[in-house]
């Protein structure tokens, strides 16, 4: 029997792009999957899209939180929700390939791996394809990863059954990266799969400000969450910086 997989969407503000990202989940070629939906106050119109497409399949449940409390609060809410024994997350404006579920569960299955994640591709805002890729390296350890945050959020496939509950921390970015950091931590390892399964959208906000922002939560996290020294967190940070520079060439 396949195992349930619970898909994990926050929602804000996405009429323009979810209902690509709801079919690229409806176009899996593994079907024992359910999408949670958790919509975060949007006031563009997205919840009544988002009635609309709960009514076309049994599989997709929305959840209406009342008040808007960022995408950490909105996925823990899918996470209390969720039935499933896998977790997959995937963001309103990205997209899955067809086989993504199929091929990453059997990659989890055949090795008994409990946290895995893929490469993937940029796409634009109009869903063109950019010719750049992130390519998932074999294996990511806590150290490697307070060092290189390489796992993209939309490429993650985690095994409950082995790592158990868990939420991430009420903040609002980066709570991906605090996330596996927990996870990893405990002494699990992140396995990368070499096959290009996801697309991740670049959005309309400054570049330049996107990476200076993500800088300075990533020290954040570094810091508050993690409780790294100051000499400890300086050199992971230009590790970081060094990667995040060639993910973008």
């Amino acid at each position: 029997m396949k195992e349930l997989v619970s898909v994990i969407m926050p929602s804000y503000n996405s009429k323009d792009y979810i209902s690509f990202s709801i079919k690229s989940v409806l176009k899996q070629t593994y079907t024992n999957w359910e999408l949670i939906i958790v919509d975060d106050c949007s006031t563009d119109g997205t919840p009544e899209l988002l009635a609309e497409w709960e009514k076309t399949d049994e599989r997709i449940h929305i959840i209406y939180r009342k008040e808007n409390g960022g995408a950490a609060m909105a996925r823990n809410t899918a996470l209390d929700y969720a039935s499933g024994r896998y977790i997959a997350f995937l963001d309103s404006d990205d997209k899955w390939k067809p086989n993504k579920l199929e091929l990453q569960l059997g990659f989890m299955k055949t090795n008994s791996y409990a946290f895995t994640f893929t490469s993937y591709e940029y796409i634009t805002k109009d869903g063109d394809q950019l010719e750049k890729q992130v390519h998932a390296p074999l294996i990511i350890s806590y150290q490697d990863m307070l060092k290189n945050t390489i796992v993209g959020c939309l490429t993650v496939i985690v095994d409950r059954s082995i790592i158990g509950p868990f939420q991430m921390p009420n903040i609002r970015t980066r709570q991906d990266l605090a996330t596996w950091l927990s996870i990893l931590k405990k002494g699990h390892n992140a396995y990368g799969m070499k096959e290009i399964l996801a697309e991740y959208r670049i959005g309309n906000d400054s570049i330049s400000n996107n990476k200076w922002k993500s800088a300075q939560k990533t020290w954040f996290v570094y810091r508050e969450i993690e409780r790294l020294n100051l000499a400890k967190a300086a050199w992971c940070f230009s590790h970081y910086a060094y990667h995040a520079i060639r993910k973008r060439i």
